[in-house]
């Protein structure tokens, strides 16, 4: 009994003594890597040297003329010499309280709302219809996205001589003894503003089309044949599968979409004019603003209106991060991050 407890001892001290190194010395770890606590100078210089053009950019060309819009909307200016008669918030008072504005506001918010309802859907198919091999596939799509490459001058130009009363698209219409069909589609204010949402649509849905298609291709094929084996139709898998997963991508489609149209300018301009587009019911923000502020040599007020336009975007915009965008931008933060 005694040498089987001696045996057992020298067993575990053999053991400690493998443990200790073999010659009973204790073996050291190395020590962890020290992490850098910051970063060195040479790499502030860097991030210095390479945010600073950006960064003096932005603040003269973006932050500069806001601070600046705001400081001349307290004046009546006339755009020459330095403003001096102070009128305080009256500006901005009679930007509030002018039913010309007020129509201009309306026609931004149905242009948002119909820019999305009428792009989204009609985008959303034909990206969906692309998306799958077939005969002129790379034709398609540049034919499709040519029209948002055109420069709105052009567009404005074009359209506005079409659809003039005895423009192309009457006399089509006439000659395809539709002439029934004839509008005037640019003074009729019941009509006007639908047919500057056909433009825009026709304009714009390019640009939808391929942001939804670069989102789709970044789904895996995977989910669609497992989908698939599980007996799935291809519309069961474009509402389980292709919907969700290109949420984010039609999320941002719709925050640009919206922040387009609340500035939407050249296309009315260009087609209606400065006066003709409050007659016709197209006016937007934009518009009253060079209306009433640059060509009615009231600069004051013409600045006064663009801090308007500029807080109503960045409240729709702010709004918008928070409760639409916020999901996927908490989903791209780490939890190191949090």
């Amino acid at each position: 009994m005694t040498s089987l407890s001696e045996s057992s001892s020298q067993a575990v001290g053999s053991r400690v003594d493998l443990a200790d190194g073999g010659d009973g010395t204790d073996s050291v770890s190395p020590p962890p890597r020290r992490r850098r606590s910051g970063t060195t100078w040479g790499e502030r210089l860097e991030i210095v040297a390479l945010s600073t053009p950006a960064l003096v950019i932005f603040l003269a060309f973006v932050i500069f003329p806001v601070i600046m819009a705001g400081y001349y909307g307290f004046f009546r200016w006339e755009g020459y010499g330095p403003p001096t008669d102070f009128v305080g918030l009256q500006n901005y008072i009679t930007i509030l309280r002018d039913p010309l504005f007020h129509d201009a506001l309306s026609h931004n918010a149905f242009i948002v709302v119909m820019s999305l309802v009428l792009q989204g859907p009609a985008a959303l198919l034909l990206a969906l219809l692309l998306n799958r091999k077939m005969r002129g596939q790379s034709v398609i799509r540049v034919l499709i996205f040519v029209p948002y490459v055109i420069s709105e001058v052009v567009v404005g130009t074009g359209w506005s001589l079409m659809l003039q009363s005895n423009g192309a698209v009457n006399d089509m219409l006439e000659k395809l003894g539709l002439g029934g069909l004839a509008q005037e589609w640019l003074s009729d204010p019941d009509i006007a503003i639908w047919t500057l949402m056909g433009i825009i649509t026709w304009k714009y849905v390019g640009f939808a089309v391929i942001i939804f298609l670069a989102g789709m291709q970044g789904i895996p094929d995977e989910l669609y044949e497992a989908a698939s084996i599980d007996g799935a139709s291809y519309w069961q898998q474009q509402r389980r599968i292709t919907l969700p997963l290109l949420g984010p991508t039609m999320r941002i489609w719709a925050f640009l979409s919206i922040i387009g149209a609340l500035q939407l300018f050249d296309l009315v301009y260009i087609i209606w004019g400065q006066y003709i587009a409050s007659t016709a019911g197209t006016s937007t923000m934009a518009t009253y603003m060079v209306s009433y502020g640059r060509n009615a040599g009231s600069y004051g007020y013409g600045n006064a209106v663009a801090v308007v336009l500029f807080v109503i975007s960045l409240i729709v915009a702010l709004v918008y991060q928070r409760y639409v965008l916020r999901r996927d931008t908490e989903g791209a933060i780490t939890g190191g991050a949090r």
